[in-house]
């Protein structure tokens, strides 16, 4: 009735010795634990020693050992739960390690785009800025090199050197003025004219240089204002008054707003004696201005030229003496200056040579129908004062006599152009 202790042992859950096979579990890539050793140590120990005690007293084992199967049995409780839990243990480390690798995965492999739509997600990104186009162009403008040459600028002088000043113009690095180029002329009481803090405005003659300096110049802006001045002047025809400083062989010197005016010999009333007209007088008119090249050529004879066109007016008869005869026309005098009277204002007939009209000595009436004060040109007409188309022609001397008269039904054409 009595079995073997070992018999009775085996087949309890948990246990088993070296003959029993053994299974392995994998679960994915990872392998279950193989049943412990420990255990297997731990029930051969107690087998030994039972069958040790057994084979010295010679006395097998009863059944009726209700104290010894007991505490075997706790034995193999104890161990099994200290398996389990061990074995819970490594699974939950397992599965807490996977995880935070899982996790970190995650951070070192971000979620690239594609290359078809990097294209969308970089435009999506850059509308998310809060761009604003006017602060956009105020950065420009405030990183833009102040001073461009021949630019006119406004500034203040924060010091003065022996040899120039310094001027804030509003840059990042003030603007330079050379004493040379403060003003026109030699200037004596230098610290007195540009006192610091003074306010003027200058002209920038050299763009900035590695220090962000730009050179500007008072002289180089009143030059210019005066060209500027000049040109309107001649444009005008006016005429202007100016006084002999200076003469070589060619003709007089003088200065008109600071500006070197020539007046040649040829341009004279009496080019004979022109030396004699030092330190006087003379009123001129304009005959080249250039600010390009400096030329600012004057002539006495025009002026008188000019103070003739004062007395005269469109649509006003006048009487001259045929000075030239040239192939486009006739030169008129009409005293002190001269008049153009074109071929194609001569009569509204077919001419076939101008001196069968007239020649030159001959008196001539016309009617004035252009005056240029700026280039001293007057032009005249006859072809107003015929009746009918090649009068001229026919009865030069019936025209010439009616002209007063003709002249009066002509001047219509001219009211208001004046």
């Amino acid at each position: 009735m009595c079995k073997n202790l070992s018999s009775f042992i085996l087949p309890m859950k948990g246990v088993s010795d070296n003959n029993a096979p053994k299974k392995i579990k994998s679960k994915g890539n990872q392998n279950e634990l193989k049943k412990p050793l420990q255990l297997l140590q731990l029930n051969k120990k107690h087998i030994s020693n039972d069958t040790s005690k057994d084979s010295s007293n010679n006395v097998k084992p009863s059944c009726n050992n209700d104290e010894s199967y007991s505490m075997l049995q706790k034995d193999f409780k104890l161990q099994s739960e200290k398996l389990n839990t061990n074995v819970l243990e490594k699974e939950t480390q397992f599965n807490n390690t996977e995880q935070t690798n899982q996790s970190l995965n995650n951070l070192e492999k971000p979620n690239v785009p594609s290359e078809e739509n990097r294209v969308f997600e970089d435009e999506r990104i850059v509308d998310e800025y809060d761009f604003d186009e006017d602060q956009f162009l105020a950065a420009l403008n405030e990183n833009e090199p102040i001073g461009l040459t021949g630019e006119t600028i406004g500034g203040k002088i924060i010091a003065l050197e022996s040899d120039g000043v310094y001027i804030d113009i509003g840059g990042k690095a003030p603007g330079y003025m050379p004493k040379k180029e403060c003003g026109l002329g030699v200037i004596t009481n230098f610290k007195e004219k540009f006192p610091i803090g003074l306010e003027m405005e200058v002209l920038v003659i050299k763009e900035q240089n590695a220090d962000g300096m730009v050179t500007v110049s008072a002289r180089a802006l009143i030059l210019r204002k005066s060209w500027d001045k000049v040109s309107k002047i001649s444009s005008s025809g006016e005429l202007i008054n100016v006084l002999v400083n200076g003469f070589n062989r060619g003709g007089l010197t003088c200065d008109i707003e600071g500006l070197r005016g020539f007046i040649p010999r040829s341009q004279l009333e009496d080019g004979e004696n022109y030396q004699s007209l030092l330190n006087k007088t003379l009123k001129v008119a304009f005959l080249e201005v250039n600010p390009e090249s400096k030329k600012l050529v004057l002539s006495e004879k025009k002026a008188t030229i000019l103070q003739r066109f004062e007395t005269l007016k469109l649509g006003q008869l006048i009487e001259g003496k045929v000075l030239a005869v040239k192939r486009y026309g006739f030169f008129i005098d009409l005293g002190g200056t001269s008049g153009l009277l074109h071929q194609s204002s001569l009569t509204k007939g077919n001419i076939r040579d101008l001196r069968e009209v007239f020649v030159e000595g001959e008196i001539v009436k016309a009617l004035i129908t252009e005056i240029d004060r700026e280039k001293g040109r007057i032009g005249l007409d006859t072809a107003l004062l015929e009746n009918s188309p090649g009068e001229l022609l026919i009865e030069k001397e019936k025209v010439m006599n009616e002209a007063n008269e003709r002249a009066q039904k002509a001047q219509t054409l001219f009211q208001g152009k004046d």
